[in-house]
C-alpha cells in the first residue's frame, strides 16, 4: 500500500500540499485527480523521495521510498517521460537502468516488446515523438516487475490503441493484486479505468471514494421523458422537488423523481410514453462540481 499521513509541503510561503492523508490499496486502480496546481505532482514526487515533506510522512509497502533496497523492483514510476539520456537509444537507456539492479537483458527485451517500441528501440530517445517517449517511460516503470506502479499522465500523447492498451494493462496489473496510482486529466478515460478516486484541490483532499460513489454523490440523475401528452404528464408531476425543463417539442428533462414513479403515474393516467430514459452524470460532471471552488487557474467561459 501507499500510505500518506498528514503530508504537507511548503515552498517558501506557498503551501503546495496541505495536511493530506490517504491510502492507495492493492488490487485496484486508484485515480489521482485535481486541477492544475492542486498538488498532485508534488505529492507523487514526495512518494518517491524526489521532494522531502515539510511535515507528515508517506510510505510504500510500509517503508519510505528512500530506504528501499531495490526500488526498481518494488515501485515502478513514470513522472516525466522526458527524463532520459537523449543521446542513448531506448534499448541502451533501459539496459543502463536494468544494470543498476542486476536485471538481465532478457527483461529489457520483454518490456520493449510489451510496450510496443521494438521498431524504434535502436533509435535515440531524444528523437522520440511524445507518444513513443511515453511508451519508453512506461517500459522503464515496468522494468523491475514492481508490485506498485505510480504513473503520472501515462496516456499523454498516445494514439487510441496506446490509450486502450494502458487502460487494459493497468487493470490487469491491479487484478494481480498490485497497487496502481494513476494520474490523468482525461476524465472519460479515468472513468473506464479507475476503481477508486482521490481528488485534490488547492493542496487538500476533496474526495477519497470509490468512483461510482463519487459520481452518485456529486451528480444528478436526469430523466428524459417523451410523450404526445407531455404537458398533461408534467402538470401531474409538479412538486416542490421536481424540475421539468423542455428539451424539444414533446420531450422534457425531469429531475427530482425516479423513472418508476413517472412510469407508474403515466400508466395511471393512461398517458402513452414514447421514451423514459435515465441519464446518469459522468465522472467529468462530478469532478467539475467537486473542484469548482478549487481551480487556481480559471478560464473565461465562452457564451
Amino acid at each position: 500500500m501507499i500510505v500518506a499521513e498528514q503530508l504537507t509541503k511548503r515552498f517558501g510561503d506557498k503551501t503546495a500540499v496541505d495536511d493530506v492523508s490517504f491510502t492507495v490499496r492493492p488490487g485496484k486502480v486508484t485515480g489521482f485527480l485535481g486541477p492544475n496546481g492542486a498538488g498532485k505532482s508534488t505529492t507523487m514526487r514526495m512518494i518517491v523521495g524526489l521532494d522531502r515533506p515539510t511535515s507528515g510522512s508517506v510510505t510504500v509497502g510500509g517503508a519510505r521510498y528512500a530506504t528501499l533496497r531495490s526500488p526498481l523492483t518494488e515501485v515502478g514510476v513514470l513522472l516525466d517521460a522526458k527524463a532520459v539520456h537523449t543521446g542513448r537509444t531506448a534499448r541502451d537507456h533501459l539496459r543502463a537502468m536494468a544494470a543498476t539492479h542486476g536485471l538481465g537483458r532478457s527483461r529489457v527485451d520483454e518490456v520493449i516488446e510489451l510496450t510496443g517500441i521494438g521498431s524504434v528501440a535502436g533509435k535515440r530517445a531524444g528523437k522520440f515523438s511524445l507518444g513513443m517517449g511515453q511508451r519508453l517511460g512506461i517500459a522503464a516503470a515496468l522494468l523491475g516487475d514492481p508490485h506498485t506502479l505510480i504513473l503520472d499522465e501515462p496516456v499523454n500523447g498516445l494514439d487510441p490503441e496506446g490509450v486502450r492498451w494502458v487502460r487494459q494493462f493497468v487493470r490487469h496489473l491491479a487484478s494481480e493484486g498490485r497497487t496502481v496510482l494513476l494520474s490523468s486529466h482525461l476524465m472519460s478515460e479515468m472513468a473506464q479505468t479507475a476503481d477508486h478516486v482521490i481528488v485534490l484541490g488547492r493542496g487538500r483532499v476533496l474526495a477519497d471514494a470509490p468512483l461510482s460513489d463519487l459520481v452518485r454523490a456529486w451528480t444528478t440523475t436526469t430523466l428524459v421523458v417523451r410523450s404526445p401528452r407531455l404537458t398533461e404528464l408534467t402538470n401531474a408531476l409538479a412538486g416542490p422537488d421536481i424540475t421539468v425543463t423542455a428539451v424539444e417539442p414533446g420531450a422534457a428533462s425531469v429531475t427530482g423523481t425516479a423513472a418508476v414513479a413517472v412510469g407508474d403515474l403515466a400508466a395511471s393516467l393512461g398517458i402513452p410514453l414514447h421514451e423514459l430514459s435515465p441519464r446518469s452524470g459522468s465522472l467529468e460532471d462530478a469532478y467539475l462540481a467537486l473542484t469548482g471552488d478549487a481551480v487556481e487557474y480559471k478560464t473565461k467561459e465562452i457564451s
